[in-house]
């Protein structure tokens, strides 16, 4: 096992008092999927990062929801317009996940939050308080 989980869980443990397993099971690495960035200017971002990346934004499909994002490869970068909701304000970094439930329990475990949590995609908040987004393998992220 990992020293750093087994260091967080541990850490865990100590604060809650208890030794919970959550943090012991073995569990599939998550992996960077889509970094979103909302925009008030939608347009001139895509045109932004499409320059930067020297890669397309594409429209994306009806499940993927609204905006643009890269099409091959991974971390895929996305642009969409600036809202309130939880992944809207701030940039985004989605993680691939097998199991959703089992990586929620870890965010919970080591110290995280979750902030929105659906059946295929959660936003969450790192033990500092910083957002970010977990999105079931296979599934398009739907905002």
């Amino acid at each position: 096992m990992d020293w750093a989980i087994r260091r967080c869980v541990s850490r865990s443990a100590r604060r809650s008092g208890t030794a919970r397993s959550v943090g012991l099971q073995v569990m599939t690495p998550i992996k960077p999927s889509l970094i979103e960035f909302p925009a008030d200017d939608p347009e001139r971002a895509r045109q932004f990062w499409s320059g930067l990346l020297e890669a397309e934004l594409v429209p994306r499909r009806e499940p993927e929801g609204e905006g643009w994002q890269t099409a091959l490869g991974a971390p895929h970068v996305g642009v969409h317009a600036r809202g309130r909701g939880p992944g809207d304000s701030f940039s985004l970094p989605y993680f691939t996940v097998e199991d959703l439930g089992a990586a929620l329990e870890r965010v919970s475990a080591l110290g995280g939050t979750i902030v929105h949590s659906g059946a295929i995609w959660a936003i969450c908040r790192d033990s500092e308080g910083s957002p970010f987004g977990l999105a079931l393998a296979g599934e398009p992220v739907r905002r």
